[in-house]
């Protein structure tokens, strides 16, 4: 088995808030196409320096995590942005990866816009039970 790979626009919230309320154009969001690797093994979204700097986030924090070595390392975290795939979106406050290392997909965006994983395609679709909205637990 491959790795699986998916399409994601993210976009900086704050400049989606801003357009919302009329501050800016919508054509003024910093957003971006980028190809991510899907990761169910990892926890969150974590975006690398170069995505960080073109779509203009703040640095809100630090925090640790344990890499798949095993070995503990602190990332900063950036302010929150919004995560679309086709008709699904999430809002998380991505950590921030060194220079251009890959990007990462993980399982709590993946939960929140209920999307599935194909392996043995090695994409990432929405259920064709639910493709029009995306069911969760509220319980």
């Amino acid at each position: 088995m491959g790795f699986v790979k998916a399409t994601i626009e993210i976009a900086n919230s704050g400049d989606m808030a801003l357009a919302r309320r009329g501050y800016i154009k919508r054509d003024d969001i910093r957003k971006h196409d980028v190809e991510i690797l899907v990761d169910t093994g990892a926890y969150n979204l974590s975006i690398n320096e170069n995505l960080v700097a073109q779509l203009g986030l703040e640095i809100v924090g630090k925090q640790s995590f344990e890499l798949a070595d095993g070995e503990i390392k602190s990332f900063d975290i950036a302010e929150p942005v919004e995560i679309r795939f086709k008709n699904r979106t999430t809002t998380c406050n991505p950590v921030v990866l060194p220079g251009n290392t890959e990007m990462i997909l993980g399982c709590i965006p993946l939960e929140d816009m209920d999307v599935i994983i194909d392996p043995r395609k090695e994409t990432m679709e929405l259920p064709p039970d639910r493709p029009y909205m995306a069911k969760k637990k509220l319980k």
